[in-house]
């Protein structure tokens, strides 16, 4: 196994620039995600590695090659699709060998390595049947091990979990961590659900418009993020943003009315700021203040309760326990200022 460098990578199409000098190392045996808004270039970043777009510009290289202007088939490298792409008049057995098959491989070398990738993937009691007689989880677990007996040096995801239910998605998540545990394989995963890259990544990207916007562990990123948009991306619900301006001490908040002490040096007074506060930071006090209760979405353990302010901005904040306020409620939150982040309101920049 080995690494992935992309050295000032970009991407055109005609006289339009999609992917603008990706600089990134994926080290060895990692697991890396591109995560993103759909038309950020993460497919197409992703597509770029396997060879299945031209790089335009800058260098990819696998390892210690260059493989830029090399085939996909010349890169060592698997792709698992968001389609399954199986033979449906083949078996399962013969869908995860064809590819050996083709290359000539022997049928005794093919016939060990597809019984080794079905032992990995819990797909013995399926070799005999055929795609359809398959649920959507088995289907994909035969394409991820098609990737496996090709033994490549890098697997490449494209948003394999997308066609399946809530459920499976939940559990192949779990599948493909435990197979990147136990086969210890460099691994690029695309996907724009950041709940997936969280819970699977050694290392997430979060890409913009063709750009990188930061990298780093999924819970860096999670606790210091670099700008809004990580921050907003990054956490389930999303933060929350207010409109703020600073003062001789605090920022004005217009939406709490109020003003918040935060412990960050501030610029001077009457800078426009965005504060940012997590739902999961916030207390709700019921009975008191001005923020109206317009929904509470009751998940069990936990509650999502979305209040309106005189402002128009939304706010939504975590609630658990027994008692919990109730839509129609009227209520005021409190937070730590340790919690709270401060943005630039014209660069979206963090202020640390």
């Amino acid at each position: 196994m080995t690494g992935v460098t992309l050295q000032g990578a970009i991407k055109r199409y005609g006289d339009v620039q999609v992917i603008h000098g990706i600089d990134l190392h994926v080290e060895d045996g990692e697991f890396c995600v591109f995560v993103g808004p759909s038309g950020c270039g993460k497919s197409t970043l992703l597509r770029m590695i396997a060879g299945l777009e031209e790089t335009s510009e800058g260098t990819i290289s696998i390892g210690t090659r260059d493989v830029t202007r090399a085939d996909p088939s010349e890169r060592g490298v698997a792709m698992v699709f968001q389609t399954y792409a199986l033979y449906p008049h083949m078996t399962v057995e013969q869908n995860m060998g064809f590819g050996l098959r083709m290359n000539g491989v022997p049928k005794a070398e093919i016939a060990k390595k597809v019984e080794a990738a079905s032992d990995i993937l819990k797909l013995d009691d399926y070799l005999k049947r055929k795609p359809a007689n398959l649920s959507g989880g088995q289907r994909q677990r035969v394409a991820i091990g098609r990737a496996i007996v090709r033994g490549p040096e890098v697997f490449l995801f494209d948003e394999p979990l997308s066609n399946l239910d809530a459920e499976l998605r939940v559990e192949m998540r779990v599948e493909i961590a435990r197979l990147h545990k136990e086969i210890g394989a460099t691994m690029i995963y695309v996907t724009h659900d950041q709940v997936e890259a969280m819970t699977l990544a050694d290392k997430i990207v979060v890409l913009r418009a063709g750009i990188i916007e930061q990298v780093g562990a999924p819970l860096d990123l999670y606790r210091n993020p670099d700008n809004k948009f990580v921050a907003g991306f990054i956490g389930s619900p999303a933060m929350n943003f207010l409109k703020g301006t600073t003062l001789a001490r605090g920022i004005a908040v217009p939406a709490l009315n109020r003003t918040v002490e935060v412990d960050v040096a501030l610029p001077p007074a009457g800078t426009d700021l965005i504060l940012g506060i997590r739902p999961e930071h916030i207390e709700v006090q019921r009975g008191q203040g001005a923020l109206h209760a317009e929904l509470s979405e009751a998940l069990g353990g936990v509650s999502y309760l979305h209040l309106g302010t005189h402002t128009d901005e939304r706010i939504i904040a975590e609630e658990r326990g027994d008692e919990r306020a109730s839509e129609g409620d009227i209520v005021d939150i409190t937070f730590e200022p340790r919690r709270t982040m401060v943005f630039d309101a014209t660069t979206e920049l963090r202020i640390r």
